[in-house]
Parts: C-alpha cells; sequence; structure tokens
C-alpha cells in the first residue's frame, strides 16, 4: 500500500456538523470517519490529514439515516388502484432524497405473495427494506381482499425463513364489526416473536379503538394513524383522554402514519402540546400522499417540530426508537461499527406552511432540507454536490473511459 493511504485510515470524514444521535446522547458538533461502509471514528476532531477525501458540512446537521416504519413499496404488481400496485412507490425513488435510508413496507404483500415482494424488490433496491407481512393472503390489493384468508401459521413460517427482512405482522382496513384480523395477527406475531401494527381502518361500535390499545395490543405492538380523525383524543376540556396514557403505560407503541388522509391536527396539536409525541414517525408513503400534504418524512418531522416538538424528538421518533420498534438495534444511530447511513440536513429558518390531510393548516418557522445521504458509506443523495472538485482542475479527459469510449476528434 502507498504510504500516502497508510496514513489514511479513513475512506471519508464528513467534518464540522452538529450531530444528533439521541442512540448516544449526542447533540453537538463532531467529526465523524468512514472506512469500509462502516463508522469508524465520531469525535469533536479528526484531523482531515487522517482521511483520503473529507467533506465540510460546518452550518448543517447530520443524524442516522432515518427509518420510516410505515411505507408502501410493492410496486411491481402493476394492480390499479392498490397498495400492492400502482399505489405503491417504488423503493429508491424517494427514500434517499429524503434523508431516508430504511424503508419498512406496512403489508402491501400478504403470506400468498410475501415471497414475490421479497424478489422483486427487498432484494433489488439500494434502500434497505424490511417488511411488516400482511395478515390477510394477498395483502393490500383491495379492502375485499383484507376482510378474510386469514393464516398465522403461514405468517409464522415466513417470519422464520425471512427474519433477516421480516419485523412484523400488518391488520389493515379491516371492515367487519369482529376482531378476527387483529386477533389473527396477534396469534402470528406471539408465536413468531415480532409486533403487530393495527391500521384500524373502520372504526365501529363493536370494536372500539380503546379497547383495541389498552386491551388486544400486546406490549410492543404498534397503533398505526395515531392521529387520524375517528381516534378519541381530547374530551370536553381540551385534555387527552386517560385511556392513551394507560396504553402507553402497557408498552403499547403508537405510530403516525401520516398517509393522505390519517393525520389531523385537531388530534395531533393538543397531544403534541401536551406532551404526549409519537413512538415513530412515519409517512404512510404512496403515490398519493406523496403528492398530498404527508409530502415525505422530512415535511412530516417539520410539522411536528411546528407544533411545538423539538428538532432532537423528530430525530429521536425518526431513527433510534423505530429502530427498537423493529427489533433492529445496528440501525438509527452512529456508534463507532455501526454501518454509515446518515443524512445531513439544512435547517431553514422563515415562514412555512404546513397542511393536514383534511383542509386544516399550521405555520412554523422551520423546515428540514436533506442536503446528502449516505447509504453503507457510500453518497447516494447530494443536494450541494458537496465534495465535488471544480471542473477545471480536472483532467482534460476526465469522465471518459480508457478503451471503452470511442471520442471522435474536433475537425481541423
Amino acid at each position: 500500500m502507498p504510504l500516502a493511504l497508510s496514513a489514511q485510515p479513513y475512506s471519508l470524514l464528513l467534518k464540522g456538523g452538529h450531530l444528533i444521535d439521541p442512540r448516544n446522547n449526542i447533540d453537538g458538533v463532531r467529526d465523524i470517519a468512514l472506512s469500509g461502509g462502516k463508522v469508524a471514528a465520531v469525535a469533536e476532531n479528526i484531523p482531515a490529514a487522517q482521511a483520503q477525501r473529507t467533506i465540510q458540512l460546518n452550518g448543517l446537521y447530520v443524524t442516522p439515516g432515518l427509518i420510516d416504519i410505515h411505507a408502501h413499496v410493492f410496486n411491481t404488481t402493476g394492480i390499479p388502484g392498490a397498495w400492492a400496485g400502482d399505489n405503491s412507490v417504488q423503493a429508491d425513488a424517494l427514500s434517499f432524497r429524503t434523508g431516508v435510508t430504511t424503508l419498512c413496507d406496512a403489508g402491501s404483500s400478504g403470506w400468498r405473495n410475501f415471497e414475490i415482494f421479497r424478489q422483486t424488490v427487498i432484494d433489488r433496491a439500494r434502500t434497505r427494506v424490511l417488511a411488516f407481512i400482511n395478515v390477510a393472503g394477498f395483502g393490500m390489493i383491495s379492502d375485499i381482499t383484507e376482510q378474510g384468508d386469514f393464516n398465522p401459521k403461514e405468517l409464522v413460517r415466513l417470519a422464520r425463513k425471512h427474519q433477516d427482512a421480516v419485523v412484523g405482522i400488518k391488520s389493515a382496513h379491516y371492515q367487519l364489526p369482529d376482531w378476527k384480523s387483529v386477533d389473527s395477527a396477534i396469534a402470528a406475531g406471539k408465536e413468531a416473536g415480532i409486533p403487530v401494527m393495527v391500521d384500524f381502518g373502520y372504526f365501529l361500535r363493536e370494536r372500539p379503538f380503546w379497547q383495541l390499545v389498552t386491551e388486544r395490543l400486546r406490549p410492543g405492538d404498534i397503533a398505526t394513524h395515531m392521529f387520524r380523525g375517528p381516534v378519541p383524543w381530547i374530551d370536553g376540556n381540551g385534555r387527552l383522554y386517560d385511556y392513551l396514557r394507560r396504553a402507553r403505560a402497557r408498552g403499547v407503541r403508537f405510530d403516525v402514519g401520516h398517509g393522505g388522509g390519517s393525520f389531523v391536527m385537531r388530534n395531533a396539536v393538543p397531544a403534541i402540546r401536551q406532551g404526549f409525541y409519537p413512538d415513530s414517525i412515519s409517512t404512510d408513503l404512496h403515490t398519493g400522499s406523496m403528492n398530498a400534504q404527508m409530502q415525505d418524512m422530512p415535511a412530516t418531522m417539520s410539522k411536528l417540530m411546528a407544533m411545538g416538538m423539538p428538532l432532537q424528538e423528530a430525530v429521536r421518533e425518526s431513527t433510534w426508537t423505530p429502530a427498537q420498534m423493529i427489533s433492529r438495534p445496528g440501525l438509527g444511530h452512529l456508534s463507532v461499527g455501526a454501518e454509515a447511513d446518515i443524512a445531513v440536513w439544512q435547517l431553514l429558518s422563515g415562514d412555512f406552511g404546513f397542511a393536514d390531510a383534511s383542509g386544516a393548516g399550521i405555520h412554523g418557522q422551520r423546515r428540514l432540507l436533506c442536503d446528502m445521504t449516505l447509504r453503507a458509506g457510500r453518497i447516494v443523495w447530494n443536494y450541494n454536490g458537496r465534495g465535488a472538485q471544480p471542473y477545471e482542475k480536472l483532467p482534460s479527459d476526465y469522465g471518459v473511459r480508457p478503451g471503452i469510449d470511442f471520442v471522435i476528434p474536433p475537425p481541423r
């Protein structure tokens, strides 16, 4: 190895950014050195001479790559109007440009078609894609498919076979007045040792939401769409209903799952201002929500910050806490040895408007903009071209592959 490289143990040094890493209780300026796709060192000052390449991040924030635990990316089926189909988003299309390095598909595929999803999306995406398998056989092809076809034993078999990719079971959109969907999902989750995520779907007198979170769900199970309009949040005195805190005390987790129609500010604002933060911030990403008022993860985080959530909490609930919820302790932090999934942010100041899914709005003074994303130490999004060299300083034939590209000489 040349002497110059032997004195440079790090392949890349991210220098001078303000690191927020809740797992490691870091909230201050740190340098982060990378090697072999991993975090090699984190310190207040790492000399640039120790790295083969250095990128200055002064004035920017740095966080672990975001984890969106409620998304829909089973986009290869070609079924119109389905979350497992045309409504799903190509995994790599929006993730990196929004600081997201891990996406959890929330039940787009079921126990009958999960392995197709594995082969066509999970194993092919550059984004890390994990999955909650739908309790219904064909997943989210239509609301009709989610009313039955439950097979807990098959869910358990798949969860064990694909334990590197399966993080939970999903129950969603159930319309009948019984608990079969939820109970079947919980039975599978209990035997497989993984959590259940419930999109309660239709709110009926026979199975009220309060009973779901205080009696049915187990510690570690997840109620998504927590700020959906029909969820009862506020009593006649403007205080949160006590059942919500009792559910949280039991260990039930609350997930945002903003989506195209599952977030209203009349629920979210009082909850945030009374200190009842989500356990996880997520998007319910699909083609409808990304082009409506949800937009993406940084917009959802910024919306909650406009309601009063501190930046540090918004980061925690988009990184380390969701990593724990899906039992992936290697994700959501930048400890030495961790995979170098990193997001770099501009924290913009100004007058920014945010809307919910039903036409209500709020204004805030801060908004997150993803400036750079690294996945396993590789730059996969670079909004400002940081680290690029002035073209005048590069060789006159840069961009030409010797022996491959044929270059026609200019005319005399």
